[in-house]
């Protein structure tokens, strides 16, 4: 049977498929890892830009990475440099790279198919066609063994009422760390089709086979709290023309200053003065991250205050240690 699950900003789906998991998940280990799986769980989030997970103290996401991976997949690239905000990915690679990464899969199937561009072909050529899709799973590469196989198998649109409503559908997800950063993605990806095929904004769909929540991660599972379910803002509007949309990008990752696109602006922004704390520069980084106005700049602020937090409880570690 189906688990439903419905929510119009990111932290409510969030607090309820964490909830849910918890407390009705049953026990399986693959590859030896323990966690709690829900079978057959289906997610809604009824206004996509309320995407961005914040829930502090309990979750609080780098949004940093959140924007910058959205980035990465959405320029087609497999590039090292996403490591720079998210070190911890590197265990998935092999030979420093990562095999799964889907910005190949979604801009070069084959070596040549932008499936984006057939998406929007399509859309555009039949408004009611139910061929709108964007595969990612691919048995000739993720039978080969490598550490990083998608989680997510692809993603469907459907153009309806002059409305544009997207499904994904993952094989695995786990909700504690990674479910946030994909409605992230997903999410844009989602507005970024609706300005391109000229429709409104619809409904999201999160189709999950096994949603799970990892044993290490209870702890602050059953710390979320049951009745904050953070702010209710949405991220600024993201939506821009296809023609020059990689151009953009690259301005994005660049950290550029974008007059016409502000949105766009405060990801590329965030993403600069991630760098910067990564260089050491911690006073800058926070700058920027304070003159930024919307729910991204507050989450990256509340993301440096948690950072430093937790050199200080290192430090202090270190020093009862001696």
């Amino acid at each position: 049977m189906t688990i439903s699950l419905e929510g119009d900003i990111a932290a409510l789906l969030f607090a309820e498929a964490v909830r849910k998991t918890a407390d009705h998940g049953r026990p399986v280990s693959p590859r030896g890892m323990a966690t709690r799986e829900l079978l057959g769980v289906h997610l809604t989030l009824t206004r996509p830009r309320a995407r961005l997970l914040h829930l502090p103290p309990a979750r609080i996401l780098n949004p940093a990475f959140a924007a910058a991976e959205t980035v990465w997949h959405l320029i087609g690239s497999d590039a090292p440099w996403i490591f720079d905000y998210n070190n911890r990915l590197r265990q998935y690679a092999d030979d420093g790279l990562l095999r799964g990464a889907y910005g190949p899969r979604m801009r070069r199937w084959g070596g040549h198919v932008d499936q984006l561009a057939e998406v929007i072909r399509t859309l555009r050529e039949d408004p009611d066609s139910r061929r709108a899709v964007i595969q990612l799973y691919d048995p000739a590469r993720d039978a080969a063994g490598h550490r990083d196989v998608p989680c997510t198998l692809g993603f469907r649109f459907k153009l309806r009422q002059g409305r544009l409503h997207m499904s994904t559908t993952m094989r695995s997800q786990d909700v504690w760390v990674g479910f946030p950063y994909d409605l992230f993605f997903a999410t844009v990806l989602h507005e970024l089709m609706a300005g391109w095929v000229g429709a409104d904004l619809g409904t999201y769909h999160h189709h999950v086979d096994s949603l799970h929540l990892y044993e290490r991660d209870m702890p602050a599972a059953v710390a979320l709290p049951l009745t904050e379910t953070g702010p209710t803002e949405q991220m600024p509007e993201l939506a821009t023309p296809w023609e020059d949309f990689d151009e953009l990008l690259g301005k994005v990752r660049r950290g550029g200053e974008m007059p016409t696109h502000p949105g766009w602006t405060q990801m590329g922004a965030a993403m600069h003065s991630y760098r910067l704390w990564k260089s050491g520069e911690l006073e800058r980084a926070e700058g920027i991250a304070g003159d930024m106005r919307g729910p991204l700049g507050t989450a990256l602020v509340d993301w440096y205050a948690h950072l430093r937090a937790r050199r200080a409880s290192r430090a202090m570690t270190a020093g009862a240690a001696r």
